[in-house]
């Protein structure tokens, strides 16, 4: 199936899910100034069937796609590249609101889709993340709200139609690792943040204290998906970094900017959400090449930014 005609299906398939919805996520932009309360996490991993991660009252469920062995450009793009299909969940008005992402072989899209709208939830973006990359992979961004238990088990379907489709938990195969050379210190220097290593990558992720972030009434923070990140993996002499821009809408121009005079490739600028507040841009990207000089692109486009450098390891 080729990207042309699974668009034309996405088409219908949103008009269609327009007509008589009453799913988890109404259209409508008011947010109730009713005063939150903390997620039952007892019921959120009883409906999931997961113990999940608990960071600051919110609660997030990944699952690495261990059962792909997806190449960009000769590298092999391992989980914490990337390739994590994800939910978090946040307290909100409604019990609880959801963001995530998954990452979809082409001829699952649809298929995954369907069973989406059908929980009642929404897609909020299609896109991707690398460019040349074999097999073709595709990203597909949600969101829902209502009561825990619900939207905990809505989730858990769309996840389990994704294992039905691959034959198997893509979690459950052994999680790959790649050879990593790197001068990690380095590159913290460079870029002004602390990383971790894992799998043979070296990931930063970096919040937005500068942004106070909300949909609907609720909180989006770091934990939850508003971040920018970077991902290297490689030699000092040949490294590959995908990761992540989470950007206002003044400071797109200036990153991309810095990106093209570094040689770092875009592959995509769009929206993960519907309904935040501020706007948030996103703007994936890819670069290959020595080390230091990708760090010191991605740090040329931090600058640009409101990110404030931290201290290294």
């Amino acid at each position: 199936m080729n990207w042309h005609s699974i668009w034309e299906r996405l088409a219908l398939l949103m008009v269609l899910s327009c007509v008589g919805c009453t799913g988890s996520a109404p259209d409508d932009t008011t947010a109730s100034q009713e005063p939150l309360v903390a997620l039952d996490l007892e019921a959120l991993r009883a409906a999931v069937g997961a113990e999940g991660e608990e960071n600051d009252g919110e609660w997030k469920w990944t699952i690495p796609q261990n059962d792909l062995d997806v190449r960009v450009d000769g590298f092999r793009i391992v989980p914490p590249m990337g390739l994590g299909s994800w939910a978090a969940f946040t307290p909100a008005p409604e019990g609880a609101t959801v963001m995530g992402d998954l990452v979809l072989l082409e001829d699952e899209v649809a298929p995954v889709l369907r069973r989406l709208l059908g929980e009642g939830l929404t897609m909020t973006a299609l896109h991707k993340h690398f460019l040349r990359e074999d097999p073709r992979v595709a990203y597909m961004h949600f969101g829902g709200r209502g009561p825990e238990a619900e939207l905990g088990t809505s989730i858990r379907t769309v996840f389990e139609q994704v294992a039905e489709l691959r034959g198997g938990d893509p979690g459950s195969d052994p999680a790959p690792k790649v050879d990593n050379t790197l001068d990690v210190g380095a590159i913290e220097e460079i870029l002004g943040h602390a990383g971790s290593l894992g799998g043979g990558v070296l990931k930063v992720t970096i919040g937005r204290p500068d942004v106070t972030l909300q949909a609907r009434g609720a909180r989006i923070s770091t934990f939850g998906g508003f971040n920018t990140w970077a991902a290297f993996q490689g030699t000092p002499a040949r490294a590959a970094v995908a990761g992540d821009f989470a950007m206002l809408a003044h400071e797109v121009a200036g990153v991309l900017q810095a990106l093209a005079e570094h040689d770092i490739e875009v592959v995509v600028l769009h929206n993960h959400m519907t309904h935040e507040e501020p706007r948030i841009f996103f703007l994936h990207y890819w670069g290959v090449g020595p080390a230091e000089a990708l760090a010191r692109g991605l740090r040329a486009a931090l600058d640009q930014t409101g990110t404030p450098r931290a201290a290294a390891k």
